[in-house]
Formats: C-alpha cells, structure tokens, sequence
C-alpha cells in the first residue's frame, strides 16, 4: 500500500495534524510525518515533494497557517496528489490560510479542505489511495456505515428523550 506524506509547516500545526494520523492508523494506512517550511526549509520541502513518488507516497496532506504557501510549495514539485490543510491562526482566524491555500494557479492543483480539517484531509487520502485498494475501500465503506449508525443512535436516542 502507499504511503500518506503528512507535512507541517511548525509544530503548532501537530494538534490538527494528530487528527489526520489517528484517522489514517484507524484505516490501517501507513504514513510519515515531517515538519518542513515553505520558507524556512524550501530545499527540505522541495526534496521532500521530488522525491516522494519513489520513496512510496500516493498522497501528500500539507497544513500551514498564515500564508499557508506549504500546499502549494509541495504541489508545485510533485505530480501526486496534494491536499492542503489551512490551519486557523491568531489572525484572521484561518481565512488567510485558506485563501492562500486554495488559491492557487492553474497547472499546479492542491485539494483544500476546511480550516483545520485533518479528519477530511486523512479520508480524502484514503479515497484517492482506494482507488487502486479493494480492501481500503471496503474500510472507507465500514467506516461509513459505522459514522451513520451512530448518527441514527442519537437520533433513536432524542426520539426516545422527546416522547417521555
């Protein structure tokens, strides 16, 4: 199976980024986490991007805040998939990220998800990655049937609390 490349722009970004792990081991999908900036590390991040196809990688998640330029940076170097996640800061709370994240021009394509979004980010992941996975998918589909089943739990649960 493909790697998931999980990378973060500063160690503030790791709380998001936990939810896009936890998700990820839940699916069994193996991943790698790295902290690399778009501007305090480019060549790190560049390389990191080139190199990510041979060193087994399906999918990169990329969050950063404020300018939010990491999506894109490692976008612009790799021809895999790049989901972008936009991490909310003391500033603007978020809509600076986001819009510097989804935003970006034509030929180099990142997928954006909502401000600290690593739960979609990790199941956009695993959906592009079941593509080519039978079993993953069946995963993705347990998942599914599980997330709803809880849903008509508490609305069992609400009917019950009303009609006392």
């Amino acid at each position: 199976m493909k790697k998931v490349g999980i990378v973060m722009g500063s160690d503030s970004d790791l709380p998001i980024l936990r939810k896009a792990m936890d998700t990820l081991a839940s699916l069994d999908i193996p991943y790698e986490c790295h902290i690399y900036s778009a501007h305090r590390t480019p060549e790190e991040a560049r390389s990191f991007a080139a190199s990510a196809r041979k060193n087994g990688f399906g999918v990169i998640i990329a969050a950063a805040g404020m300018a939010a330029h990491l999506a894109g940076a490692i976008a612009a170097n790799t021809t895999l998939p790049v989901i972008g996640i936009p991490c909310k800061s003391t500033c603007l709370d978020g809509m600076d990220a986001l819009l510097s994240t989804v935003m970006m021009p034509s030929g180099i394509p990142v997928a954006t998800v909502a401000i600290n979004g690593g739960v979609n980010a990790a199941l956009l992941s695993a959906q592009i990655l079941s593509v080519e996975d039978p079993d993953l998918a069946k995963r993705l589909e347990e998942k599914r049937a599980a997330d709803a089943a809880k849903v008509l739990q508490k609305d069992a649960a609400l009917q019950t609390e009303l009609t006392v």
